[in-house]
């Protein structure tokens, strides 16, 4: 029975389910997970699933990493590709963790060799085109501890690994439903005028480092879109407009974020 032979082959190949215990564990220490609907959850287990399978994990410099840490990795790696599916974590492999900031001797973005990163000489995470996701733990536990406060490094390097899907960092993902000029057109205006603001105004919501280029632009607003969506809102409406229909509905909606 050909059915059959191919069911048994796709589960000999098939990753194991993350186990119950530890996804409940997951979901408790991961307040932006929590904030999805049931289905969403599903898909999300789904595809952190994949994530761990395919994805290799490296602690250096001392960082300790154990199943609970790179489940929650795994989940807020996840949450910028649930609506774009499994396609979209294509392309590399290796996630490198520091027990706290690192220093990197290059630029934070170098157009030839598609890197971005976040943050000036000492990142709290970085990722390259076709190369490493990189993190400070010390910064993902912080973003848990404290998951609506506009940050969230693990969103906003893997936003730079979805804009680097087609090429070094842009600040334009693959689009599929989305008109790519509106996209191009909107989120131009958007970072002339942030641009345009002063370093220490207060007229804008959105972190100054976004001004960097319009990649970082795109990477600090999908934090945002996660942790303060509200906030995303109010400032810049036609961005959120975007990013909620590229990411799907934020987990923090309806809770005043």
């Amino acid at each position: 029975m050909p059915g059959h032979w191919l069911q048994t082959l796709w589960a000999r190949f098939e990753p194991a389910p993350i186990a119950d215990p530890l996804w409940r564990r997951g979901l408790s220490g991961c307040p932006l997970a929590r904030g999805l609907d049931p289905e969403r959850q599903q898909r999300l287990r789904q595809l952190s699933t994949l994530f761990l399978a395919r994805k290799r994990f490296h602690a250096l410099a001392g960082a300790v990493l154990d199943d609970y840490w790179r489940l929650l990795i795994a989940m807020q790696a996840c949450l910028p590709a649930l609506q774009q599916g499994t396609g979209s974590l294509r392309g590399w492999r290796e996630v490198l963790i520091y027990p706290g900031e690192f220093k990197v001797r290059r630029n934070h973005h170098d157009d030839r060799n598609g890197i971005a990163g976040n943050g000036g000489e000492a990142h709290a995470g970085e990722a390259w085109e076709r190369g490493p996701l990189v993190l400070s733990l010390a910064d993902v536990q912080l973003d848990l501890e404290q998951p609506w406060d506009g940050y969230n490094v693990v969103v906003h390097e893997m936003a730079h690994k979805l804009d680097m899907l087609d090429g070094p960092p842009d600040g334009v993902p693959p689009l599929v439903e989305i008109p790519r000029r509106r996209w191009i057109q909107q989120f131009q205006l958007a970072y002339d005028r942030l641009v345009a603001m002063p370093p220490d105004s207060c007229d804008s919501p959105i972190d100054h480092y976004a001004t960097e280029s319009v990649a970082e632009y795109f990477a600090v607003v999908s934090e945002m879109h996660y942790s303060r969506p509200a906030l995303l809102r109010e400032a810049e409406p036609a961005i959120a407009e975007l990013l909620q229909a590229y990411y799907g509905r934020s987990p923090a909606e309806g809770s005043g974020r």
